[in-house]
């Protein structure tokens, strides 16, 4: 994907957050093109946003661990992680809750 693509896709998920800061489908996706653009520390500013506002966004807390872990904040990923598996639990949401389940073991494991 080329540079000018994302930039294109970063103005205008940050020109819809302009329209409606509260939309977490277009926080999550700015913050996706931020890891593909290896900007983690944006990415990380934006998932931690997106969790102020909306905090039953279940996929965030994946994507937010694994940028803590990136920028080396294993403690804050451990506990990110631990966190959606109690959200994901609370909404019987099995699938999400087994892969940070997973996630967090390989992190505690150190592998």
């Amino acid at each position: 994907m080329s540079d000018i693509a994302r930039n294109n896709r970063i103005k205008t998920l940050t020109t819809f957050l302009e329209l409606d800061p509260k939309d977490s489908f277009s926080r999550y996706a700015l913050a996706l093109e931020y890891i593909n653009a290896e900007e983690v520390a944006l990415a990380v500013k934006e998932f931690e946003t997106l969790l102020e506002h909306d905090p039953e966004y279940s996929a965030t807390y994946y994507q937010l661990a694994k940028a803590y872990v990136a920028l080396g904040k294993i403690e804050e990923a451990k506990k990110t992680y631990q966190k959606g598996i109690d959200l994901t639990a609370r909404l019987g949401d099995t699938h999400a809750n087994q892969e940070l389940r997973e996630a967090l073991l390989m992190l505690s494991s150190g592998h």
